[in-house]
């Protein structure tokens, strides 16, 4: 079954060959238009921005976040902010925040911060000039239920497209049990 699945698979390549021709560039061959309605959002395989993220302009901004969390019978306190070490400024970056446990729903964010499913808020930071930093962002949420421990992570969703050549400063992963006590990333 499996033998006949890829001679199939084969023939059928060869004739879409014969039929569009041997290359892009051959006579008759299909084309895919080339459509560009904005920049592009690089994101790479690990969900993160920096290991896929040089635009054609080379620009460079080293984005670094920095924030203390707390837990407490349930209530996870964040704050932190972003920082552009530079050179290049960046027009808008986006943070990620994800916690290993689900989080109640039905609760309010911060006006620059939005769902992105039942463990993680996405943070935006505005403008960001070189050597700047963004306002400070106070995030309160109540899990799901009542852990004794979250793991949270830290890391740029999305940068414009900047090449960020230090990424171990955005990327955080932080233990934080049920003490009350603040733990700074």
């Amino acid at each position: 079954m499996r033998r006949a699945t890829v001679v199939t698979v084969a023939a059928v390549s060869a004739a879409m060959v014969v039929a569009l021709g041997a290359g892009p560039d051959a006579v008759g061959a299909a084309r895919v238009p080339e459509v560009s309605d904005g920049p592009d959002l690089p994101v790479a395989s690990d969900g993160s921005a920096s290991a896929a993220a040089q635009d054609v302009d080379g620009r460079e901004a080293d984005l670094a976040h920095h924030g203390r969390v707390s837990l407490t019978r349930g209530l996870l306190e964040v704050r932190f902010e972003s920082e552009n070490h530079g050179p290049s400024r960046l027009a808008d970056a986006t943070v990620r925040l994800d916690f290993s446990e689900p989080l109640a729903a039905g609760q309010t964010l911060p006006a620059d911060c939005l769902w992105n499913g039942a463990r993680t808020v996405l943070c935006r930071t505005g403008q960001l000039r070189a050597v700047g930093r963004s306002h400070a962002f106070d995030v309160r949420l109540r899990t799901a239920g009542r852990p004794h421990q979250v793991v949270l992570r830290v890391d740029t969703a999305w940068n414009g497209g900047a090449l960020d050549s230090n990424p171990e400063n955005h990327r955080h992963r932080v233990l934080v049990p049920d003490t009350g006590d603040k733990y700074a990333f």
